[in-house]
């Protein structure tokens, strides 16, 4: 079983273009079911796992083990669709002919209620970063497109220089499946990223021939392409000067992006496409928060 991880972990990487986050996420849920199956003895070593002989039956099994081990139902249930995505690739490859995991019951989690921050609250954040330092003009543009485009994380760290469309305020992003939407920015944001690009060069001279990534829009320090957990880690260094704004993160500002937007009268097919959002029904979690708030305000 252990190579056929490597193999889906490398797949990930390679082919899926995972996070690094992500991709550690997976080989632990990966290890925590293969050490429920086989555990490691002192030296390290586990006896070879069949992956043919796992049925449904294992998996229910396993999902019960962490049950009795108190886990969080969130942490059960990323466990699970780690497995459900691993057999999944599994059966691609022609290895097992069914996914065992796939007949497994979620748990049932709460759902929580996005933090939306007020308009004044994003001004006085998107303000915080330095306005004369390189890093500062780095992050100050990240946070306009955060709020000003509705973003996700992943979305903003994978984007290149060729994406931007300066004459029509627009961004290029790509989704799976090879498509694309387009997504609008804001003046702001403009005048942002054309502040950072012109002291971008100044990152890129940071990284070396080998590693530099000439394309790739947002830099970090070392002259590579900007990570999703840099970006979360910069956000939460700007926090700590916003001590009165406690529920700041990048899906607050996405959240706060879509709420605002309906308050001024977006419609929702359009804030859908804006967001990237599949199924209606995720994007209507918005104009709920917008009527709730509405009533509060009566």
């Amino acid at each position: 079983m252990q190579s056929y991880m490597d193999k889906f972990i490398d797949h990930l990487m390679y082919e899926r273009n995972v996070s690094e986050h992500t991709l550690r996420n997976y080989r632990i849920d990966l290890e925590s079911f293969a050490d429920y199956l086989a555990p490691q003895d002192t030296m390290g070593n586990r006896a070879e796992i069949d992956v043919n002989k796992i049925d449904v039956i294992t998996v229910r099994s396993y999902i019960s083990s962490l049950y009795q081990a108190k886990k969080k139902k969130s942490s059960v249930a990323r466990r699970l669709a780690a497995l459900r995505s691993f057999f999944r690739y599994l059966c691609q490859e022609k290895v097992v002919q069914e996914n065992p995991a796939k007949l497994v019951s979620s748990p049932k989690l709460e759902k929580k209620i996005p933090n939306v921050l007020t308009v004044e609250e994003v001004i006085k954040f998107l303000d915080v970063p330095e306005r004369d330092s390189v890093l500062g003009k780095r992050d100050r543009a990240i946070l306009e497109l955060l709020y000003g485009s509705g973003l996700r994380v992943s979305e903003l760290v994978n984007l290149n220089l060729n994406d931007l469309d300066f004459k029509n305020l627009a961004l290029r992003i790509k989704i799976k499946g090879k498509k694309e939407r387009i997504v609008p920015f804001s003046p702001h944001a403009k005048e942002a990223i054309e502040t950072y690009l012109g002291v971008r060069g100044e990152l890129l001279a940071e990284a070396s021939e080998d590693v530099r990534e000439s394309m790739a829009l947002f830099l970090n320090y070392q002259g590579t392409r900007i990570t999703t957990r840099s970006v979360g880690r910069m956000i939460d260094k700007y926090i700590e000067q916003c001590s009165d704004i406690h529920h700041i993160s990048p899906q607050a500002l996405r959240h706060s992006f879509a709420t605002h937007l309906l308050s001024e009268g977006a419609d929702l097919r359009s804030l859908q496409e804006l967001l990237g959002h599949a199924r209606l029904t995720t994007t209507q979690q918005y104009a709920q928060l917008v009527a709730k708030a509405g009533d509060q305000g009566k």
